[in-house]
């Protein structure tokens, strides 16, 4: 229950997230999309994750509200040998400067070397990129060491 501060307003106390933050800085490639079309691009570095989020630093400030596509270096090899992405599909929920927090709406693990372009969307099927792990969450990410 929140409790009132000196000035009346209701004050809720201590941490309000469900999932498991994780701080970790990985490179990453975004992109703002509305209705399929890429608004703008650009580099950043992922600040914290959690399952159900992301927090990033994208270089500058984006807008809240819009859809937004994450493609980030992860750092784990496939077999010891392939290069893998997690890629993030979100809507961007609050900004700070140029700090982009993003709710995860769906993701999925691809080899590095699997290009985006003409690829289906995440909602569709697997052909071309590899398809590691998918869904709504990251589920528990003890079991990708």
């Amino acid at each position: 229950m929140p409790w009132p501060d000196q000035d009346g307003q209701d004050q809720i106390h201590g941490e309000r997230r469900f999932d498991r933050r994780y701080e970790i800085a990985l490179d990453l490639r975004w992109k703002l999309v509305r209705r399929r079309k890429v608004l703008d691009n650009g580099v950043g570095r992922t600040v914290d994750l959690s399952s159900g989020g992301i927090r990033f630093d994208a270089g500058r400030q984006l807008p809240v509200g819009l859809g937004i596509e994450l493609s980030i270096a992860w750092p784990a090899l496939l077999h010891n040998v392939a290069p893998m992405q997690l890629v993030v599909v979100g809507r961007i929920v609050r900004t700070n400067g140029f700090q982009t927090a993003i709710q995860v709406v769906q993701h999925e693990f691809r080899t590095a070397g699997a290009s985006m372009e003409g690829r289906p969307r995440l909602a569709g099927t697997a052909r071309g990129p590899v398809l590691l792990a998918g869904g709504s969450g990251f589920g528990k990410f003890e079991t990708l060491h």
